[in-house]
C-alpha cells in the first residue's frame, strides 16, 4: 500500500512537471524557432542519460542500441515529438494536452492490430468511444476547427507508436540507453528542422532561461515517471497519468488566458474516461489470468 501511494505521488508529480515543461516550451516558442528548441532539448537530455548509464556501468554505445525495435522507437519518438512540440507552438496548451490524452487508447488499438494482443469487445468499445471524444475535441468540418491541431494528432500517433515499439525491445535493454538515444534522435530532428526551416537565432536571456528550465523540469519529470512505475502496481499508478490534463488546463488559463469551451471539455472527459476504462480492464484481465498461469 505504501509503495502504491509513493508511486501515485511520483506519477502525479511527473504529470505536473511535464505540463509545466509544455508551458515553458510554448512560452519559449515566442522567441525561438521550433527546430532550435528541439535541438536544445535533445542535446541536453542525451548526455545526461548517457552519463547516468555510465555511472551504473552501462555504456550507451552497445550493439543493443542497433536493435530494430529501438531504432523504430527512435523514429517514432522523432515523429511524436515533432508533432506535439509544433502543436504547442501553434494551438492552445489545453487543446494540445487534451488530444495527447488519446495516447493510451491508441496504444490499446495498436497492440491489437500490430502486436497480436487480445483485446475484447469491452475495450474495443472504449477505444471507439475515445475516438469519438477526439473528434469532439477536434470538431472537423466545424467553424471552430483549427487545422494546426492535426500536429497534435500526429504527435499522439507518434508517441503511441513509440510506446508500442518499446514493448518489442529486449527486456534487458537499460532505460538509460533507451533514453539516451531517444534524446539524441530529438537533437538530430532539431538539427534537420533548423537546416531546412531557416536556421537558428541567438537566444535572448528570457528564451534561454525558459528552455533551460524546460530541460531541467523535463529531466526531473522523466526520472519521476520511471520511479513511479517501479514503485507501485501499474494498475494503481498508471491511471494517474491523466492528471496531466488537469495541470495543463490550469496552466493554460493562468499563463495564456485560455478558456476551453464546453465541447473541448466534454471531448477530453470522454477520452480520459475511455482511457481509464482500458487501463482498469487490462489490469483486471491480467489479475484474472494469474491463477490460470500458476496451474
Amino acid at each position: 500500500m505504501r509503495e502504491n501511494l509513493r508511486g501515485i505521488g511520483l506519477m502525479i508529480a511527473a504529470m505536473g512537471l511535464f505540463a509545466v515543461e509544455d508551458a515553458l516550451i510554448k512560452l519559449a516558442s515566442g522567441s525561438l524557432p521550433t527546430g532550435q528548441i528541439l535541438f536544445m532539448l535533445g542535446a541536453a537530455g542525451a548526455p545526461v542519460f548517457a552519463l547516468w548509464g555510465l555511472s551504473r556501468g552501462v555504456s550507451p554505445f552497445t550493439r543493443a542500441a542497433l536493435h530494430p525495435a529501438l531504432l523504430l522507437r527512435n523514429g517514432l519518438e522523432v515523429i511524436g515529438t515533432l508533432g506535439f512540440v509544433t502543436a504547442l507552438t501553434l494551438i492552445p496548451l489545453s487543446l494540445a494536452s487534451a488530444i495527447l490524452q488519446a495516447a493510451p487508447i491508441l496504444v490499446t488499438a495498436g497492440a491489437a492490430l500490430f502486436l497480436g494482443e487480445a483485446v475484447g469487445w469491452r475495450r474495443w468499445a472504449a477505444v471507439s468511444i475515445g475516438f469519438v471524444g477526439v473528434l469532439i475535441i477536434l470538431r472537423p468540418g466545424a467553424a471552430a476547427f483549427d487545422p494546426n491541431s492535426l500536429w497534435a494528432v500526429l504527435g499522439v500517433a507518434g508517441l503511441a507508436g513509440r510506446d508500442l515499439a518499446t514493448r518489442r525491445m529486449p527486456p534487458g535493454l537499460p532505460t538509460t540507453t533507451v533514453a539516451t538515444w531517444g534524446f539524441a534522435s530529438v537533437a538530430a530532428l532539431g538539427a534537420v528542422v533548423m537546416a531546412t526551416g531557416g536556421g537558428a537565432v541567438w537566444p535572448d536571456g528570457r528564451g534561454l532561461a525558459l528552455v533551460g528550465a524546460a530541460i531541467v523540469i523535463g529531466l526531473v519529470a522523466y526520472w519521476s515517471i520511471i520511479e513511479a512505475t517501479r514503485a507501485g502496481d501499474a494498475s494503481a499508478v498508471a491511471p494517474f497519468r491523466y492528471t496531466r490534463i488537469v495541470f495543463a488546463l490550469i496552466l493554460g488559463m493562468v499563463l495564456f488566458a485560455e478558456r476551453p469551451d464546453g465541447a473541448m471539455l466534454l471531448g477530453a472527459a470522454i477520452v480520459v474516461s475511455s482511457g481509464l476504462y482500458t487501463y482498469l480492464r487490462e489490469a483486471r484481465i491480467k489479475q484474472l489470468s494469474k491463477p490460470a498461469l500458476s496451474r
